[in-house]
């Protein structure tokens, strides 16, 4: 497993990171502990050593399987544990004209990471981040006592670094906070379809340095090619809504289409979309949800080093994919 800077944080971290959404349950059904633990135990053995968990997924059970796991692992020492502060008023995206007292008020911000302190069964967080973001906070009166909070937070140990989860498609909504010297982390998504953090954040990654963390590498599941007019979700699985009508049928043209590229530089379609994310220098890691060993092993197997030619990448261009099928 090759690793890669993590912005200033001075953590080198694995550049195939654990997304560990799936495996909160609540919205992803389907899975089991067992399996996960398993996952998340063979992603380890592999190398991986950054994990991205949030206190929202399943209420906190992403991070408290995640300790049980680390609990006597022998690498939990060398593990990275990225979270995430959700808004206190439970809305996704974030809304501009939300007063900044609704959603991150200071009182928030140290209740969750004392809550999160105490799933992950640690002294400190290594990166603690926001879950949503959205700058026309940083004039809202409030927010000068959060930024204290947060310094307080790090000097008492608690916290070690901060980063941001952008919104989703739109990391211009964050690029004031990211120039704050506090913030050393983006979360963006990042895709074959979605090209959006090269307006703009790219080039502060390059800059700051800041650390870039890709998620949604796979397009929840359109880029992997398993997604078809004829899948069908367990119930209660936030994808009914995600594919819902004809979605899955244009995921699956479009996926179809991108499989004329695969040869010698990529043989799947999955292997395909990690290449093209790691491809970029700015990118510090990839996480992708690994509910099996069988996805940990093929994930963590593209740290090989290699990326995709030019030629590549000039033909994945023209599959750019302008599109919100969360807010839609």
């Amino acid at each position: 497993m090759l690793m890669r800077r993590l912005g200033r944080s001075g953590y080198q971290v694995s550049e195939i990171g654990f997304g560990a959404w799936g495996i909160g349950g609540g919205m992803w059904q389907g899975g089991n502990d067992e399996h996960s633990a398993h996952a998340l135990r063979q992603a380890i053995a592999l190398g991986i050593n950054f994990i991205d968990t949030a206190l929202a997924y399943g209420e906190g059970h992403s991070e408290r399987l995640i300790a049980s796991v680390l609990d006597r692992h022998p690498e939990r020492h060398r593990t990275i544990i990225a979270t995430k502060i959700p808004p206190m008023d439970s809305v996704w995206p974030a809304r501009a004209t939300t007063p900044f007292e609704k959603v991150f008020p200071a009182r928030h911000i140290v209740d969750c990471v004392e809550t999160s302190l105490a799933n992950l069964k640690v002294d400190a967080l290594p990166l603690e981040q926001f879950h949503v973001w959205n700058d026309a906070w940083l004039s809202d009166p409030a927010w000068p006592e959060t930024r204290d909070t947060m310094v307080r937070l790090v000097e008492q140990g608690k916290v070690l670094h901060w980063g941001v989860s952008v919104s989703d498609h739109a990391p211009e909504t964050a690029m004031g906070l990211l120039a704050d010297p506090l913030i050393d982390t983006a979360q963006a998504i990042y895709n074959i379809f979605d090209r959006s953090p090269e307006r703009g954040l790219f080039d502060m990654a390059r800059e700051k340095p800041l650390g870039v963390i890709v998620r949604v590498p796979f397009d929840e599941g359109a880029l992997t090619g398993a997604i078809g007019p004829e899948t069908v979700f367990p119930a209660g699985d936030w994808r009914e809504r995600y594919f819902r009508g004809e979605r899955k049928a244009e995921a699956a043209r479009r996926a179809a289409d991108l499989e004329a590229l695969l040869g010698e530089e990529a043989r799947s379609l999955p292997e395909l979309a990690l290449r093209f994310c790691l491809s970029r220098p700015e990118v510090s890691t990839v996480i992708s949800g690994m509910r099996s060993a069988r996805h940990a092993e093929e994930n963590a197997s593209v740290s090989d080093g290699r990326v995709l030619s030019a030629g590549l990448l000039e033909q994945l261009g023209r599959h750019a994919w302008e599109k919100n099928w969360y807010a839609q």
